[in-house]
């Protein structure tokens, strides 16, 4: 439980708050390539952490990143025209590069001219994994480039998405981090697997053992769930990195399959985010069309619409179906991600976790809480929060099988832990 002027210090990450200066650490995903897809498309509008901003691809293909009010009378730049290296304010036709730099300013005679003196706010980008990311703090604290596994992997191995979710980011998180609710919220009641539910074996043990071991980036936890006395454990292990993204185990359970999967919760303001959504496979073999197309959204009146938010959203209350709900899923609502929504969005907008009543499953949620207030002490002292450097850059999320009593820290992870590798 934490107290209500904990709670307000993790949820708040507007400028000058100590949790955005945190976020302003790490580079951040923006929005996904194809957004602005060829060079001088047209701008997107991005929030982020509270501040308005527009998103564009220039003539060269490099990607900026500025303010959306133009510096000269707080016109919005998203109305600007993309052209010959810059995006033109569309009120008085000023200029400005992917760096912010004005580069024109037609109104003014050239002797009064004074363009040298203008700089829009502009944040630098990199690009990878067909995602734009952003830096937002100091330029002398800047981390390397985020290159997560998945990133690195060729265009035929990976398939990522985004989609708005209408609540406060810790809740994004927390919900994710939380592996236990798969065997319920997630749970098919019929036995098969469909996007209403799962089955398998979080849905034959449906009480787990945490383990969570702090790294340098976040932590390694797993979950461990006994399936029998001659059946061994099912034992499925995480990567929470900070400060929002999760990485688990996608190898189906039993096929073996080589595939991770995850999730980055990333605040807009303090009472929404935009969740990006990722899937990799680590093997020689690319993803098939088909599973590819199965994970991407379907937009003008599928899942989606052009803003990412969900069709199935709180306005509508999700589209629950309780006839559904008495017989093929949990919930009965449609879609794993939305289920998962639907739970967090319930909540509020923020909710106030001065009235919980947390069990031994929230081991996770404890210790990233933990974490992320023990970095904004770290920040305001000055120094580096965890997972700004590149140890992972190579984690994987394993799930596996064990037989009863087996150390799955030195089954399914001897790279991090060697010394129990060699035992």
């Amino acid at each position: 439980m934490l107290t209500q002027s904990e709670n307000e210090l993790l949820t708040r990450t507007g400028p000058g708050t100590p949790m955005g200066e945190v976020f302003r650490r790490y580079w951040m995903p923006v929005v996904l390539s194809w957004e602005i897809e060829e060079p001088d498309s047209p701008p997107v509008n991005v929030k982020l952490l509270g501040e308005k901003l527009v998103a564009f691809r220039d003539s060269t293909g490099r990607v900026g990143l500025l303010a959306e009010a133009c510096p000269h009378r707080c016109a919005s730049l998203w109305l600007g025209r993309n052209e010959e290296s810059g995006l033109r304010c569309a009120f008085h036709g000023w200029k400005f590069d992917v760096d912010g730099n004005c580069v024109e300013m037609p109104n003014e005679l050239a002797e009064t001219d004074f363009k040298h003196r203008i700089h829009a706010t502009a944040y630098p980008t990199v690009e990878m994994g067909g995602v734009v990311w952003a830096y937002m703090g100091p330029r002398e604290k800047m981390p390397p480039p985020p290159m997560f596994e998945w990133t690195q992997v060729a265009a035929t191995h990976r398939e990522v998405n985004k989609t708005w979710e209408e609540c406060n980011w810790l809740q994004g998180l927390e919900g994710g981090i939380d592996s236990i609710h798969s065997s319920f919220l997630h749970r098919s009641i019929t036995g098969q697997n469909n996007n209403a539910g799962l089955s398998g074996l979080r849905a034959r043990a449906i009480a787990a053992k945490l383990d969570v071991d702090v790294t340098d980036y976040g932590f390694l936890y797993a979950s461990l769930r006994a399936l029998g006395a001659d059946e061994g454990t099912y034992v499925r292990s995480y990567h929470y990195v900070m400060p929002f993204t999760q990485i688990r185990a996608a190898q189906n359970e039993t096929t073996g399959q080589k595939r991770i999967h995850g999730h980055m919760w990333v605040p807009s303001d303090d009472e929404n985010q935009m969740v990006f959504n990722w899937y990799y496979s680590f093997g020689d073999r690319p993803l098939a069309e088909e599973e590819w197309r199965s994970r991407q959204p379907t937009f003008a009146g599928g899942e989606q619409n052009a803003e990412f938010r969900k069709l199935r959203n709180k306005d509508n209350r999700w589209l629950i179906d309780r006839a559904k709900q008495r017989t093929e899923s949990f919930t009965g609502i449609e879609g794993i991600n939305t289920q998962d929504h639907a739970i967090q969005e319930s909540m509020g907008p923020i909710v106030d976790r001065s009235l919980e009543h947390l069990g031994s499953t929230d081991r996770a949620v404890i210790t990233a809480r933990r974490l992320l207030v023990d970095a904004m002490k770290t920040v305001a002292e000055g120094g580096d929060p965890p997972g700004t450097g590149d140890s992972y850059y190579h984690v994987r999320a394993i799930e596996r099988v064990l037989p009863p009593g087996e150390d799955w820290r030195a089954k399914l992870h001897p790279e991090i832990y060697p010394e129990l590798a060699l035992v």
